[in-house]
């Protein structure tokens, strides 16, 4: 059994990690024999695992052995060898040994990727070798990476105890459910749990497969991250075992690219969340939180009612994922222009995304007026930075080049300006709206109240 052959992951990251495995356990001196039986007998761990590990110390020790006597042999000038040509750089570390040329490592060397193949761990010049090589692979098949969040992106999940009343009819009445709900929705007795996925997400990952390799990403345990791939993915087509769990993460409560085998100019992101992604802000996509059940609106503190206790859900036709496709198509198209006159490996796909959300509020000026607490410094708040990253200028002052005034009171001195004036006046809403679905919104859906304290 090869260790291409035992490997889960079919992507060409993977692919070509899991051949370089073989070809380099393959080629080395007399003792890749026992290596290649030691992978053999790997394949029947669970049945002989105590076996299994006598057998691999012993394949270990003679691995060594052999290296460290062709280490040892006399050199000579005369014979043209030189050490240091022959000295292994350690590019992974496989079941406590280098990848290469056998050698007992420390089980902490490198950075970890269990996900892609157990016990495995890779050099960061080996990282960055199989990035490279994968990215023109991939700019080949005039495709990109997408990294998808699960968890009120892709899908909402509620544990079954937290099913409300009002909610019953999920569980009681499930044959008599809408043919298009009943598709998405499932009870997971092993896990005690029901999941609801997000309208629009099998034409989503259909049409975003065909621009991008896709990775799962999630703050979840494994095991909850491998269910909900079988419910997104039933046919094994997207992701393979490009899944990234919370167990795979190498920074507690952050989620980073580090463990993804693909070039960081050439990855998209989908989460809700954008506090886990402080270090690649600039590849993320910020999705509009999808909140089907009580039990998650209730956690994020929304009084109102759930789509679920509504007995409603997200549009097909202009929900999220829709929206998001339209985007992702439209950055696609930017980062392949056949028009373009630079080399494509030097593209970077964060240039893209920051040029398409400028797009959004380009030309409009925008003021605030009672949005910010006191005393506090307006650029560094979260709706000043969303109005400049749409490409909207933000303004302290008024002046006739203003366009939109935004408040959360219409009695105030800037609010009552801009109505004289002709000015819109808008509630903040109207910027997070504009962003989650990456278009001006029509002014007139967000008025602004008088306080009732006036």
């Amino acid at each position: 059994m090869s260790l291409a052959a035992d490997s889960p992951v079919h992507s060409s990251s993977s692919d070509d990690l899991a051949a370089f495995l073989d070809a380099e356990l393959d080629a080395i001196s007399d003792a890749s024999a026992d290596i290649q039986e030691v992978a053999e007998e790997e394949e029947n761990i669970d049945d002989v695992e105590g076996d299994f590990e006598s057998k691999f110390d012993r394949a270990k020790r003679h691995k060594v052995e052999s290296y460290e006597n062709v280490a040892d042999l006399p050199s000579s000038s005369s014979q043209g060898s030189s050490p240091k040509t022959n000295k292994c750089l350690h590019p992974g570390v496989y079941a406590g040994m280098c990848m290469k040329c056998g050698i007992k490592m420390d089980d902490e060397s490198g950075v970890a990727f269990g996900y892609i193949h157990k016990n495995l761990r890779l050099a960061n010049d080996e990282i960055s070798r199989l990035r490279e090589k994968d990215l023109k692979k991939l700019l080949h098949h005039k495709k990109l990476y997408l990294v998808l969040d699960l968890d009120h992106t892709l899908l909402n999940s509620t544990r079954l105890v937290d099913v409300t009343v009002e909610e019953g009819y999920l569980v009681d009445q499930r044959d008599a459910l809408p043919d298009t709900l009943k598709r998405d929705l499932f009870r997971l007795e092993s896990m005690q749990m029901m999941t609801k996925l997000r309208p629009f997400i099998h034409t989503f990952l259909k049409n975003a497969s065909d621009m991008f390799e896709m990775y799962i990403y999630t703050m979840g345990e494994r095991p909850y991250a491998l269910e909900m791939a079988k419910l997104l993915d039933p046919g094994d087509v997207y992701f393979n075992s490009r899944i990234i769990a919370q167990g795979d993460c190498t920074q507690r409560h952050q989620k980073g690219l580090d463990i993804v085998l693909g070039q960081e100019s050439a990855v998209l992101i989908l989460d809700d969340t954008e506090a886990v992604w402080k270090k690649h802000n600039e590849n993320l996509i910020l999705m509009e939180r999808y909140h089907f059940f009580a039990s998650s609106s209730k956690h994020f503190g929304f009084n109102c009612k759930s789509l679920s206790e509504l007995r409603s859900d997200e549009s097909e036709s202009d929900g999220a994922l829709t929206t998001v496709l339209r985007v992702l198509l439209r950055i696609h198209s930017l980062f392949f222009d056949p028009g373009r006159d630079d080399n494509l490996v030097d593209r970077d796909v964060r240039q893209v995304l920051k040029r398409v959300r400028e797009e959004v509020l380009m030309g409009c000026k925008v003021v605030f007026s009672r949005v910010f607490p006191t005393n506090f410094q307006a650029e560094q708040h979260h709706l000043w930075k969303m109005a400049m990253q749409l490409g909207a200028t933000c303004s302290m002052e008024l002046d006739s080049s203003v366009t939109h005034v935004v408040s959360l009171d219409a009695g105030t001195d800037k609010s009552r300006w801009a109505v004289q004036e002709k000015k819109f006046l808008v509630h903040p809403r109207w910027i997070e709206a504009s962003n989650y679905l990456w278009k001006k919104q029509p002014e007139e859906n967000f008025p602004v109240s008088q306080s009732s304290n006036k």
